[in-house]
């Protein structure tokens, strides 16, 4: 029997929003102060767990049609691949590097590796979080 849940699912829409726009700032915050990729990337999945909460699972998947499984193995290559970038300038592997570019529109900007680095631990953390959940309301 299908409860309906319409409270829930209105409430929901709105905190994902909340929620999304944290895991935002905690992303960007991660390089300078506590914060990064990985306590991102759980505030990212803890958005989509509410929603597989508020709503079925199917929904959700139709709604957000990734295949999680291949968000973490990408997540995965991105995360080792900034070892390359630091060796394409001299320095050990996965050692931070930065540099100044002068962007047009932005102006003069630091490019730094370990933005890319946390990006790939923040796909890494939702992919696995969110295979674990669909796994775990697959088998109830």
């Amino acid at each position: 029997m299908k409860i309906n849940d319409v409270i829930l699912q209105t409430v929901a829409k709105v905190v994902v929003f909340i929620i999304l726009t944290l895991a935002v700032y905690l992303f960007l915050s991660g390089h300078n102060s506590p914060g990064g990729g990985f306590i991102g990337g759980l505030v990212l999945a803890a958005a989509v767990v509410l929603l597989c909460l508020a709503f079925d699972t199917e929904t959700i998947h139709k709604a957000i049609p990734f295949n999680f499984k291949l968000v973490a193995a990408v997540g995965a290559f991105i995360a080792v691949s900034t070892g390359v970038g630091a060796v394409l300038f001299g320095a050990p592997f996965l050692k931070q590097v930065f540099h100044h570019f002068h962007l047009p529109l932005l102006g003069e900007t630091e490019l730094t590796t370990v933005t890319i680095f946390e990006a790939g631990v923040a796909l890494v953390v939702v992919g696995v979080v969110v295979t674990i959940i669909s796994s775990i309301s697959k088998d109830v």
